[in-house]
């Protein structure tokens, strides 16, 4: 029998930053294109405008540090950046939420530890918990998704709204379901009824649940989940961290739900609600601030599920991926140091 030996690495393909940078963006796409078709216009003009934003930082940053400027924009994760802030920020919040977010996720969280590969933390999350904890009521301001919503806003009245330009125009008839009713969002729906004392049966009869997902919600995460797919298949990630996520997720709400139906969600309700399938799979896999090795990258996604969980039950904010995703990425460095694979050759030790 023969052998052939080969000196290491042992690669079968090399792909560039800005190759991976593409594939996971062209991904988002599908997610993208379903949460305009339920929320609007908005979610498109938080995008492109985020996207301006942080192309001119990378480039001022570079500018300063006396770096190649056109290498850094084209490995496209400035871009990336920017698409996952505008997609997680309600989408008619005002203009300048969305400048402050994605200006401090690329000029703090990323350049200011190095730039690209040497941030400890998410910048988008980063970005995103700043705007959450200074501006809570615009952040968590959703309109009605329009299958259910009362009147639905045109194009022109979102650059009305998000840029308070021409004529005036109330943010909150565009939160009004059909039944005339100010919406929120299912999660934040939920956690409002528990807190008053209805049971989650009772919750879900309301027009923002179709039977036990969001309406809206479900398909926008559908999705996400699609592109999240293909990005396995193409190989751009790796599936340990977002099998780890929706499962720890999956497990830790599928106890609380046996143990108490009336005062918990559903295990359907929380892995198709919220950010759940766009963290999973498109934000939680940041090579950058995640655990590296196989096994603790699952730990490390496990880890994310279950914060999740904890904090949307027990914490202030309904949705808590931002949360988790920094609190993990605090955690990989500890993660990584005990669970290093066993040299080959060297016992364990």
């Amino acid at each position: 029998m023969a052998f052939k030996i080969a000196s290491s690495p042992h690669v079968t393909r090399n792909l560039h930053t800005s190759t991976v940078m593409q594939r996971v963006i062209l991904c988002l796409l599908p997610g993208l294109v379903v949460q305009c078709a339920f929320f609007g216009w908005g979610t498109l003009v938080q995008v492109l405008l985020a996207i301006i934003v942080a192309l001119s930082c990378e480039a001022a940053v570079m500018k300063l540090r006396n770096r190649n400027i056109k290498a850094s924009l084209s490995d496209n994760s400035a871009m990336l950046t920017a698409i996952l802030i505008g997609v997680a920020i309600p989408p008619l919040a005002p203009w300048w939420m969305i400048v402050m977010g994605t200006a401090f996720a690329i000029v703090i969280v990323k350049h200011l530890y190095g730039g690209l590969g040497h941030n400890l933390f998410n910048p988008a999350m980063a970005a995103y918990v700043l705007l959450l904890i200074s501006f809570p009521v615009q952040m968590t301001t959703w309109i009605a998704p329009s299958t259910v919503a009362l009147h639905s806003p045109s194009l022109a009245e979102s650059l009305q709204l998000i840029f308070n330009i021409g004529a005036h125009v109330n943010l909150e008839q565009f939160r009004l379901g059909i039944d005339g009713i100010a919406m929120a969002t299912p999660l934040d729906t939920l956690k409002t009824d528990l807190s008053l004392g209805l049971t989650t049966t009772e919750s879900l009869t309301k027009a923002i649940f179709d039977g036990s997902t969001g309406v809206g919600w479900f398909w926008v995460n559908l999705a996400y989940l699609a592109g999240g797919l293909v990005l396995l298949k193409l190989k751009a990630i790796r599936w340990h961290i977002s099998t780890g996520v929706l499962l720890g997720l999956f497990v830790a709400s599928s106890i609380g739900f046996l143990l108490s139906p009336d005062t918990q969600g559903s295990p359907l309700l929380h892995l198709f609600s919220g950010a759940t399938m766009l963290a999973a799979f498109f934000i939680a896999t940041d090579p950058v601030t995640a655990a590296t090795s196989p096994r603790g990258r699952i730990i490390f996604g496990a880890l994310i599920g279950v914060l999740v969980y904890i904090i949307r039950i027990k914490g202030g904010y309904p949705d808590a991926f931002a949360f988790a995703v920094l609190l993990a990425n605090l955690c990989a460095p500890f993660i990584d140091y005990y669970v290093r694979p066993r040299t080959y050759g060297h016992s364990a030790s």
